[in-house]
């Protein structure tokens, strides 16, 4: 591996080392509430953010890009709040239903853009290796302050608190890997571990960031699409690791 690859896979792992550290605590109380959608539905939302942002031809004022994305994405959080209260015994088919109907409507909005297939591909896929450092910068300071308020405020015990703290981390995270890896990360390491109760949470990172680092590689060895690499890699190793702590503990 030369010296330009490093530095082009170097911020990229770090960028997944941040999406990482919100996503792996968000993933186990995810499954623990049996939202597996909610991940998608609020990344969805954010996306289209985004989109509405583009259409409005605000790309030249990422500030303002960052506040329509999370402003879109704190909506959400209160619309899945509302099902879970009013409707929990189907809330999974509902926020399945409103990742389905936001994606379509970001299709819709895009129908007439001529780049709209590039645009729809950087939301999905994202462009983790081109990260910039303002970008990590950004995330990580958001990434300080989200962990602090999960671990030392009762935010994340209601649900309006939890769905907006969720929706923010997203908001970052999918603007940096895309919204497959967003949901890669959130659920494949929680996922690998969830019979596990003993060093639970370091399992889940060693799941997350040894996929990150051998689909990263592997999208640098055989020119494959770094997001789609990842994401394979590290259900691999989830795969993997399930299988050997359910031998081992």
């Amino acid at each position: 591996m030369n010296t330009i690859e490093l530095n082009i896979l170097l911020p990229a792992l770090i960028a997944g080392l941040l999406v990482l550290a919100t996503h792996i605590p968000f993933g186990m109380k995810v499954l623990e509430r049996g939202v597996i959608f909610a991940d998608l539905a609020i990344a969805q939302i954010a996306g289209l953010g985004i989109v509405i942002a583009a259409l409005l031809d605000l790309t030249e004022q990422p500030l303002l890009v960052q506040l329509i994305a999370a402003a879109s994405a704190l909506c959400g959080a209160v619309l899945l709040a509302l099902i879970e209260h009013f409707l929990s015994e189907i809330k999974e088919a509902c926020i399945g239903m409103t990742f389905v109907l936001t994606a379509s409507g970001g299709i819709l909005l895009m129908s007439h853009d001529v780049h709209a297939g590039e645009h729809l591909k950087d939301l999905l896929v994202g462009q983790i290796l081109w990260v910039s450092t303002n970008q990590l910068i950004a995330t990580a300071l958001l990434t300080t302050a989200l962990l602090a308020l999960w671990q030392w405020s009762n935010l994340k015990t209601y649900n309006l608190g939890f769905y907006a703290l969720f929706a923010l981390a997203v908001t970052a995270s999918v603007q940096l890997v895309g919204v497959y890896l967003v949901f890669a990360s959130l659920i494949i390491p929680a996922l690998a571990t969830y019979r596990i109760s003993y060093r639970r949470t370091h399992y889940a990172f060693a799941v997350g960031i040894t996929g990150y680092a051998i689909g990263l590689m592997l999208s640098a060895w055989f020119d494959l699409p770094s997001g789609a690499a990842v994401v394979w890699a590290m259900a691999g190793t989830g795969i993997l690791a399930a299988w050997l702590l359910n031998c081992i503990l």
